[in-house]
C-alpha cells in the first residue's frame, strides 16, 4: 500500500509542478486577478482551497514539533498548494520502515 501511495503521490507531484509551470509561462495569474476575483466560481474555488489548506494545516500542526517548521511549513501550503502537500506527504512516505504503513504516516508525531 505505501509504494502505491509513493508512486500516485509522486505522479501527481510531477503533474501539478507540469501544470503550474505551463500554465505560468502561457497566462500571467497577476495581470488577469481582477477578471478571475470577478467570478463567483473562482471565489468559491479560493474559499475550498484555503478551507482544505486549514485542515491540512492541522494534521501538520500535530505531526510537527517545531513552530519554526511549523510556519515554514504552513506558508508553503498556501502559496504552494497540492505542491507542498504532495511534496509533505511524500518525505513521510519515503522516512516510513518497511513495517510501517498508513496509521504511522498519519498518526505518528515528529520528535
Amino acid at each position: 500500500m505505501i509504494n502505491l501511495l509513493k508512486i500516485i503521490f509522486s505522479a501527481l507531484l510531477v503533474f501539478m509542478c507540469y501544470k503550474v509551470i505551463s500554465t505560468s509561462l502561457e497566462s500571467n495569474l497577476l495581470e488577469q486577478w481582477d477578471f478571475l476575483g470577478g467570478i463567483p466560481w473562482m471565489c468559491a474555488t479560493l474559499w475550498d482551497f484555503y478551507a482544505n489548506i486549514f485542515i491540512i494545516t492541522l494534521w501538520m500542526f500535530y505531526k510537527e514539533k517545531s513552530i519554526i517548521l511549523k510556519i515554514s511549513i504552513t506558508i508553503l501550503f498556501v502559496c504552494l498548494g497540492s505542491i507542498a502537500t504532495l511534496a509533505y506527504v511524500l518525505v513521510y512516505l519515503f522516512k516510513l520502515k518497511d513495517d510501517e504503513g498508513v496509521k504511522e504516516l498519519l498518526l505518528r508525531r515528529e520528535v
